[in-house]
């Protein structure tokens, strides 16, 4: 099976001067690599997933440091907003950890896939309705390029192909290289919206 050479984050050499363009280009690749992981096999699979995951915890990671904050600060009801937004991530993080335990060629992977999926998918359909709408509606285009700075650290932190030493068990993916992706992106973020940590 021919695999979709879905781009990393970053590949496209959009302007990246619009912190709403950015995570909506996001999303779509995330859609994207969902896509990839289920119609592929193997080792193409395991790849697709690997930076599915990745993704995932750069994209995340960048929001809650970037978007949440202005969300609190900014929209009416802000904190109601956020605190539904964290926990669509709690739930589709616990869905995702029950992934990792798995094969990717194991026969529960595709149904548990399917199922992150879906959460994943109505949380990025409320981060747009409820926090992007507002974002771009309210700020002027420094702040919108200021945000989208922050987030581009977050992309550069994630690895855009395994590298050695991330071969391990998925099982680990969560504890170990994913946990420290998601420190590091936040050093990352802070530093580049000129924040200290």
């Amino acid at each position: 099976m021919s695999q979709i050479d879905t781009p990393a984050a970053g590949d496209d050499n959009a302007p990246d001067d619009d912190v709403v363009a950015l995570l909506m280009r996001q999303h779509g690749d995330i859609r994207n690599l969902f896509d990839e992981v289920e119609q592929s096999e193997g080792d193409e699979r395991r790849d697709a997933f690997r930076r599915l995951v990745r993704l995932l915890a750069v994209h995340e990671t960048a929001e809650e440091e970037v978007v949440h904050p202005f969300a609190r600060r900014s929209l009416p009801g802000g904190e109601q907003v956020v605190a539904d937004r964290l926990a669509e991530e709690r739930a589709a993080k616990e869905t995702l950890a029950a992934l990792d335990d798995l094969d990717t060629e194991d026969p529960k992977f595709l149904p548990r896939l399917l199922t992150l999926r879906a959460d994943v998918q109505a949380h990025a359909r409320a981060e747009e309705r409820y926090e992007f709408t507002h974002i771009r509606r309210s700020t002027n285009t420094a702040k919108l390029a200021a945000m989208a700075k922050g987030v581009k650290a977050a992309e550069a932190m994630a690895p855009t192909r395994p590298h050695p030493g991330v071969e391990s068990a998925a099982a680990n993916v969560m504890a170990g290289p994913v946990a420290a992706l998601m420190d590091r992106t936040k050093d990352a973020v802070r530093k580049a919206m000129g924040k200290d940590g």
